[in-house]
């Protein structure tokens, strides 16, 4: 099972997704916490998710984690899971209106980030950490 979810190749272009959605998540999950009001709890008052309190640190704490062990290439296809769901949440809370009242090219427009970081993280549950990751060494390692 530990094999399994440290399974990774050796593509050293893995890199560049790792870095993209890893800086991004970490970032994201530290604003939550530094513009709470705008970026965090607030934010999910404002759209209307239950318990924004508790959501906002929440999903902040999963950001900066995952995001985390993305970065350095630890766990990638776990840490990919919960920022997936994190942002097939946050696509349908906050671009459905848009979709609904807008149109699909407002949508699309709006969503950019967020499907290049959902697809980015499908990315890495599929591939793992690749090259430089944590995980291939600690693969290696064990092998």
């Amino acid at each position: 099972m530990f094999k399994k979810l440290i399974n990774t190749d050796s593509e050293k272009t893995t890199v560049l997704i790792r870095l993209m959605v890893g800086a991004v998540f970490l970032s994201e999950g530290i604003q939550k916490f530094l513009f709470s009001e705008t970026l965090g709890a607030g934010r999910f008052e404002k759209i209307g998710l239950p318990a924004p309190e508790f959501l906002g640190g929440f999903v902040g704490i999963f950001e900066i984690l995952c995001g985390a062990l993305i970065l350095i290439g630890l766990f990638t296809r776990l840490g990919s899971i919960p920022l997936i769901v994190i942002m097939l949440v946050a696509i349908a809370t906050t671009k459905a209106d848009v979709l609904a009242e807008k149109g699909v090219w407002e949508m699309l427009h709006g969503s950019r980030t967020d499907w290049a970081m959902l697809l980015g993280s499908f990315f890495l549950l599929l591939k793992g950490g690749g090259f430089w990751s944590l995980d291939l060494r600690i693969s290696n390692n064990g092998a």
